[in-house]
């Protein structure tokens, strides 16, 4: 087990030596920034170090005679930082002091003179809970749809390949991150809470609340419904980045349609997903679309986690497989039948298509969700085993908080 990495931030200097030789001596811990002071403010560099060292846990001394002063920079490095444990330290006397501490984010309340073994029970708790988190999210797959351009079929893709995986393996998260959320009408559900709802409180989610926010669909599929009104402001960084953390630590895959949606956090949502899948609609124009979007996409960076995803797909007289690809710069990865007199009205009554057996754009989507449900993404083409777009005619990253910062 690798040691915790710990950062001490105290407003008693005499205190910095007695706490960095408590976490020594825990032997599971290493200090590797001590700081006299607490931040003030979100651009106080001490935040950079925290993020720069890579720190996983924070000890944040509780000054008795101000304890607002510790609560407030509690909340900060939370709201500041993602996938920080917090740790105060302060006197058990001091019932609503400690009741404003965890509300601003510490996820430990310990006794300052408790010694190096109230350290040790506390680290030990947190190398528990990070090792299980790893575990969960080891498995974790994001898929992202985008369309190429407006109306490609996004949405009815990510709906019918989430209810596909849904069944077959169960613990699926729809992300409806749409500009407006109408995911809701394709599987007939009237959410209560949704995406909106878990922005707004990122200072307090946590998995039960996550679990609270989704609305159960088909076969257990769960939607995080998309906005019911336009956003006035995108989510943060740090905010998507702490989202999907919760996200992947609580479902085994993560579904995200992004509809026509692009601004920066849709290039985020990019950056954290597994494949990014650019739905287009085989004509020139939707290919015009797809070759702007790919780069916006991918910040100018060469990215294999994006891919093209031809809806609606019909031959078009002269142009090659390799023609479309030239044209989109985007490898092909699946391609999905025109067979609008199906789609169209399962729409129209809240029922995935893939549901009905038998069609052929049931089965073409059927194995467009077997190939995300495979193995790590290999480069642009199909994982190993699998078939080919053009032959058959169908066919994780995380934000660091450094990065989350920025």
């Amino acid at each position: 087990m690798s040691a915790v990495s710990v950062a001490i931030l105290t407003e008693n200097d005499t205190q910095l030596p007695v706490l960095r030789a408590r976490v020594e001596s825990t032997a599971i811990a290493r200090t590797v920034l001590s700081h006299l002071g607490l931040p003030a403010g979100s651009s106080d560099p001490v935040l950079r170090q925290i993020q720069d060292l890579k720190v996983e846990v924070v000890l944040v001394e509780i000054d008795a005679a101000n304890p607002e002063r510790g609560a407030a920079a509690i909340e900060l490095l939370h709201n500041s930082t993602n996938g920080l444990a917090i740790f105060a330290l302060g006197t058990m006397s001091q019932p609503m002091a400690i009741v404003a501490v965890m509300r601003a984010g510490a996820c430990e309340y310990l006794d300052c003179d408790g010694g190096t073994s109230t350290l040790l029970e506390a680290f030990t708790r947190h190398s528990t809970r990070r090792q299980k988190m790893q575990r969960t999210s080891a498995n974790a797959r994001v898929s992202t749809f985008v369309n190429a351009k407006a109306g490609a079929g996004a949405t009815t893709l990510a709906v019918n390949t989430a209810t596909l995986l849904q069944q077959a393996q169960g613990s699926v998260a729809l992300v409806d991150f749409a500009p407006l959320g109408n995911a809701q009408l394709h599987l007939n559900v009237r959410p209560n809470f949704g995406l909106t709802d878990a922005l707004q409180n990122m200072h307090r989610l946590d998995a039960a609340m996550l679990e609270n926010l989704m609305t159960p669909c088909v076969a257990g599929l769960h939607l995080l419904a998309g906005p019911q009104q336009p956003m006035l402001e995108a989510p943060t960084p740090a905010e998507l980045a702490r989202l999907f953390d919760h996200l992947v630590s609580s479902y085994r895959h993560v579904v995200v349609d992004c509809s026509s949606r692009l601004d920066i956090a849709v290039r985020l949502i990019a950056d954290l997903s597994n494949r990014v899948l650019l739905v287009a609609q085989p004509d020139l124009v939707c290919f015009w679309s797809a070759k702007q979007v790919r780069p916006f996409l991918t910040d100018g960076a060469p990215s294999e986690k994006i891919s093209l995803v031809l809806n609606r797909y019909k031959k078009i007289p002269g142009f090659s497989d390799e023609d479309m690809e030239k044209a989109t710069a985007s490898k092909i990865f699946w391609k999905v039948p025109n067979q609008h007199t199906a789609v169209a009205p399962a729409i129209e009554k809240g029922t995935p298509v893939v549901l009905q057996e038998g069609l052929e754009v049931s089965k073409a989507i059927r194995g467009l969700a077997a190939e995300l449900s495979r193995g790590e993404v290999m480069g642009n083409g199909p994982s190993k085993g699998s078939t080919p777009a053009k032959e058959s005619g169908l066919r994780r990253f995380f934000v660091s908080p450094l990065r989350a910062g920025n």
